[in-house]
């Protein structure tokens, strides 16, 4: 690979890794950046679900939409789960499902294809994921283009990580200020009502199911009403 190649591609992977960019948009630009290393016909991207110890496809070159989060391995299954537990490379040039390793999902067409590079993500030196290159026909990997995929998975794996765990501290962010206004909305019905606790959970649950709206907005509603001194008709 020319060398006035790699330097826009190192400023954007540095530029990338550097933002403030959701998981989603870190899972594109890995997208992305692999096709511009490899011009590869399709890019599947794997991360690791801790707790179950699975792999799942998260991002795709190919729309999979229906797929994404479907899909699963297990680590050490198939090749993608081959790479995960030895965390290092695997390159197929031709013939990739004639591998002993290759797990194919009728799902995906990127299985049907005759050259495979896998390739983990790698942050503090624990797999997160997997970049899965496909080629139609049969393709030489080159120690370069190897190397530059790993040089990647190395930096994305850190930027991946780095989002996730944004997202997770969001989500628990999101959860407690769910409860607090939840718990403000108990009180004003048990006042209100002259109910006991238990009581105005069970009613805002009722209701939450009944309405089909989240708990947290009839919680809102509920505060809502009484910093104005009226009652919503139906809570």
């Amino acid at each position: 690979m020319e060398t006035d190649f790699r330097v826009p591609l190192l400023h954007r992977i540095s530029n990338i890794v550097s933002s403030n960019r959701s998981l989603e948009e870190m899972l594109g630009e890995i997208i992305g950046l692999t096709v511009q290393v490899t011009n590869c016909d399709a890019c599947l991207v794997y991360l690791i679900d801790p707790e179950a110890a699975e792999l799942v496809l998260r991002a795709s070159q190919v729309p999979h939409a229906a797929d994404l989060g479907a899909v699963r391995l297990k680590v050490g299954e198939g090749v993608t789960g081959w790479v995960a537990e030895h965390k290092s490379v695997v390159a197929l040039s031709s013939n990739a499902a004639a591998d002993p390793r290759f797990k194919r999902f009728q799902a995906l067409v990127e299985d049907t294809y005759d050259a495979f590079l896998s390739v983990p993500l790698v942050s503090g030196g624990e797999v997160v994921g997997i970049v899965n290159v496909h080629h139609r026909e049969s393709h030489e990997h080159t120690p370069d283009e190897i190397a530059l995929l790993n040089f990647v998975g190395e930096q994305m794996g850190m930027a991946v990580e780095k989002a996730r765990l944004a997202e997770q501290t969001a989500a628990i962010r999101r959860q407690l200020e769910e409860r607090k206004l939840v718990e403000r909305a108990k009180g004003i019905l048990q006042s209100r009502h002259n109910i006991t606790e238990e009581e105005a959970y069970f009613r805002l649950r009722n209701q939450s199911r009944r309405l089909r709206r989240p708990m947290r907005d009839l919680a809102e509603a509920i505060i809502l009403s009484d910093d104005l001194g009226r009652e919503p008709a139906d809570v």
